[in-house]
């Protein structure tokens, strides 16, 4: 009698692999297995593939946003896209770590707090946490503005190398409000002093009638994981204050990064 694999029945020893699936999941290992990112040439080598499939499979992968490649090096790193296959789609394992921290800052700040994963070219919000008693503001899940008009956009920036930066910004910044930076040496001025501060502020940049200050949660190897992001009424939330919450949300990304 032919035995049939099943849930919890391992499957007979002499079953054929898929080749293409055993190619990938080798690429992906790799992958992971470095702390610096590799390109498709190194790749192949190190997994004994011809460069043109380790190519072809890559390119698959990246579709399917489970690997990203940096436009100006072509190298490959893991995309987030693996952190939620991991997981039931509604519930990610970042999203589970992250909720304690964000309630508890959501309560000691007094404003609703959200969590952004970095996402292709920007970031997408993903969860958030109102306050017990205090201010709030509509819910927003989906995707953040422009990089160098928004607070997560800028987190987001400071955490690229600076020829990766190059290639993903346009040679001229779109103005949104009076306050927007268009200037790139003023955008390189602004990020270094997100590097110096831990956080980034935009005061009414991409509308003059909301204010944001984020911070950027970052793994062992100091890559972007997720962004702790406090947005509102610019009325409310004028730059001394915005100044002040920096700080606290700095502690609260570096208390979810504890968690990982």
């Amino acid at each position: 009698m032919r035995v049939t694999a099943g849930a919890g029945v391992p499957p007979p020893k002499d079953v054929q692999r898929v080749q293409v699936l055993d190619r990938a999941v080798r690429l992906l290992r790799e992958i992971a297995a470095h702390d610096q990112p590799l390109n498709a040439f190194e790749l192949a080598r190190r997994c004994g593939l011809n460069r043109t499939t380790a190519w072809r499979i890559l390119v698959t992968l990246e579709q399917n946003e489970l690997v990203e490649r940096d436009p100006v090096t072509q190298r490959y790193r893991i995309a987030y896209g693996m952190t939620a296959l991991a997981a039931p789609a509604d519930k990610s394992p970042l999203i589970r770590l992250a909720r304690p921290v964000l309630e508890e800052l959501a309560a000691a700040v007094g404003e609703q707090v959200s969590l952004g994963i970095p996402h292709r070219f920007g970031c997408t919000y993903v969860d958030q946490a109102r306050p017990p008693e205090g201010a709030s503001v509509p819910p927003w899940l989906g995707q953040s503005g422009p990089l160098h008009a928004t607070a997560s956009g800028k987190v987001f920036l400071a955490a690229l190398p600076p020829a990766e930066r190059d290639a993903l910004l346009p040679a001229r910044l779109a103005r949104f409000t009076a306050t927007t930076i268009t200037s790139r040496e003023a955008l390189d001025a602004e990020l270094a002093a997100v590097h110096a501060h831990g956080y980034a502020i935009t005061d009414g940049e991409h509308d003059e009638l909301t204010s944001a200050v984020c911070a950027g949660v970052l793994d062992g190897t100091r890559r972007l994981v997720a962004i702790v992001d406090v947005w509102g009424p610019a009325q409310r939330l004028g730059r001394a204050r915005l100044e002040e919450l920096g700080p606290e949300l700095r502690r609260g990304a570096d208390a979810i990064a504890a968690r990982l």
